[in-house]
């Protein structure tokens, strides 16, 4: 039986498909099963992550993921606080989301271009 190897691509695929299902725990699974697996996590890993968390409202793993990207050492962009602040703003928590604006003059924050 051949085993497979997974890389950053793959797990960001999966991530991705259920994503765009609606699957939030399974792509938070995957999440954690990238980290287990010490595959490298990158900007696309969270920001399709935490936009999991905001399609399903769920806005304080939204944030948690957010956290966990910052102590990655990994920039924020502005897909990253894009759907951090729409997980805030659909669940009613709006002053979750205006931290988040205020953070952002704190925190270097690359753009996407």
């Amino acid at each position: 039986r051949s085993r497979m190897k997974y890389n950053t691509i793959s797990f960001n695929a999966a991530i991705g498909s259920c994503e765009e299902d609606g699957e939030w725990e399974q792509a938070l699974q995957w999440f954690s099963k990238m980290t287990q697996a010490k595959v490298q996590l990158d900007t696309i890993t969270f920001n399709t992550a935490i936009s999991a968390c905001e399609k399903a409202g769920k806005w304080e793993s939204a944030l948690q993921l957010v956290n966990v990207m910052s102590l990655s050492r990994l920039r924020s962009n502005t897909t990253t606080l894009n759907a951090s602040i729409s997980a805030c703003q659909k669940a009613g928590e709006w002053e979750k989301a205006v931290e988040i604006l205020d953070g952002m003059s704190l925190v270097e924050v690359e753009l996407d271009t």
